[in-house]
């Protein structure tokens, strides 16, 4: 009896030779399998991907398409703002110089007022006995001064020349207006309701001629022999239809035989109508205005009202 090791294996049997191939196979079958499966899940991986990313692109820009037209609309309100900005600069710069027209004539006309405020203080000094006697008396109102002289300190009674008596009211009067080159000077000729005496029937028929001869042997004084330029005066006849009292006493009558002298400041063209000929011609305005202050210095002064110039003979001038 043979003894045996337990611990010694029996010599190895060598393998079908067919299963060593299938073994090969099966492995490369299953790497293949692997490998075509992770292909597939990297392949789905960057399908998902491209996806995402055509995705994104497509939002990008559409974005961008939204960006460009806001940006556009931004310029279009911006160029709308810069326009709007600008108009209103010239709406300021109008207002700015209305405003300073408006305070240059605010101005002028408390110069005026004080001006005339002077004139009436100088002649209430120089009249005190006229004044006193009730033969003259001053109102002002505004920029506007009337000196009232009744017919008797004026004319003696159915007459059209001055006095004596007048001519030293009217000098006393006239060393004041001397001094008042900015002022029109426009005298007034006013009678009662009483028919014109025969004696002065025939030059002067109705109580219309009688007015205007008396204002303006008034105003031939006030240029002739008190040497207020003649661009400053103006004559006019007011007949019996301006009365400051009844006409049915003597009393009334009386008053309303009067001269009155009314000063007011010498025409010059207003803040709006300045404003208005600037609009109007572009510009023009000034040139105009060049030469009413050409004018201005010249002298000369538009006349306004019912109105006859001085003229020599004591008859006034028809117009």
């Amino acid at each position: 009896m043979t003894d045996e090791n337990p611990f010694i294996l029996p010599p190895f049997a060598p393998r079908n030779r067919l299963q060593t191939p299938l073994a090969v196979v099966a492995v490369l079958l299953g790497v293949a399998l692997a490998g075509g499966f992770w292909m597939f899940l990297e392949r789905g991986k960057a399908n998902s991907s491209a996806r995402i990313a055509r995705e994104d692109l497509k939002a990008s820009q559409a974005r961008s398409a939204a960006l460009a037209a806001e940006k556009e609309q931004l310029e279009t309100e911006k160029a709308q703002l810069e326009t709007e900005k600008a108009q209103l600069e010239t709406v300021k710069s109008e207002l700015e110089s209305v405003k300073r027209e408006l305070s240059k004539s605010v101005q002028a006309k408390e110069d005026e007022i004080a001006e005339l405020k002077g004139i009436s203080d100088k002649i209430l000094d120089k009249m005190k006995d006229e004044i006193a006697h009730g033969d003259i008396h001053l109102e002002q109102a505004g920029s506007r001064l009337r000196v009232v002289l009744a017919e008797k300190v004026l004319f003696d009674p159915g007459e059209v020349q001055v006095c004596k008596r007048g001519e030293g009211v009217l000098a006393r009067v006239a060393e004041v207006l001397a001094g008042t080159p900015d002022q029109q000077i426009q005298v007034s000729g006013h009678t009662d309701r009483a028919p014109i005496t025969s004696k002065l029937a025939a030059q002067y028929p109705t109580n219309w001629e009688l007015s205007v001869a008396r204002a303006t042997n008034v105003v031939r004084f006030l240029a002739e022999k008190a040497k207020i330029p003649a661009q400053q005066l103006v004559a006019s006849g007011q007949g019996e239809y301006q009365p400051i009292a009844s006409n049915k006493s003597s009393a009334g009558r009386a008053r309303n035989r009067r001269i009155e002298i009314l000063l007011t400041p010498a025409p010059t063209p207003t803040t709006k109508s300045k404003l208005k000929a600037a609009a109007k011609t572009g510009g023009k305005g000034a040139a105009a205005d060049k030469k009413t202050d050409k004018a201005k210095k010249s002298g000369k002064k538009p006349k306004a009202g019912k109105t006859h110039a001085p003229s020599k003979g004591g008859k006034p001038a028809a117009k």
